[in-house]
């Protein structure tokens, strides 16, 4: 395996966190007829990088950023078990990198810090289209739980 680091991200990788974002994008539109036409953004990057709520991490490999994925806590439904759970999302590895285990070491890490916030529940949405994504995340050790659904009403 070659030599990946996970960390935290800082101001500094915030240009190629939105290279990483709009790859997320491209990646997600053919699933989604609902996203507006031109260029979007999904994510406040400055907020993923200082609030304390959301750990935002990078995988870099040779001094240049690879991958990123955040865990940020959130309130739970007051009818669910569980007060608070961990949400994953802006799971993103560079084409070239995939399939060499980038996105487990990110989602082990935020796991981890997680776990230290005393949360107990994971969730993330994925396209139910995007096979390739669901069977990365089923690998990484999460089940599929509900759908989501939808209908254009114009």
């Amino acid at each position: 395996m070659e030599n990946i680091t996970i960390r935290p991200a800082t101001i500094a990788d915030i240009d190629t966190l939105r290279q990483f974002e709009q790859g997320v994008i491209s990646a997600e539109r053919p699933f989604d007829p609902t996203l507006k036409d031109g260029h979007i953004n999904y994510y406040d990057l400055n907020e993923f990088i200082t609030a304390p709520h959301i750990y935002l991490l990078v995988a870099e490999l040779n001094g240049g950023l690879i991958g990123s994925g955040y865990s940020r806590i959130e309130t739970s439904k007051i009818y669910l078990k569980h007060q608070q759970h961990a949400y994953l999302g802006f799971m993103y590895v560079l084409p070239q990198h995939r399939g060499k285990g980038v996105n487990k070491m990110i989602i082990d890490a935020l796991k981890e810090w997680s776990v230290k916030q005393g949360v107990t529940e994971f969730s993330l949405q994925v396209y139910y289209q995007n096979t390739s994504a669901i069977k990365a995340y089923e690998k990484a050790g999460f089940n599929r739980h509900m759908i989501k659904m939808r209908m254009g009403l114009s």
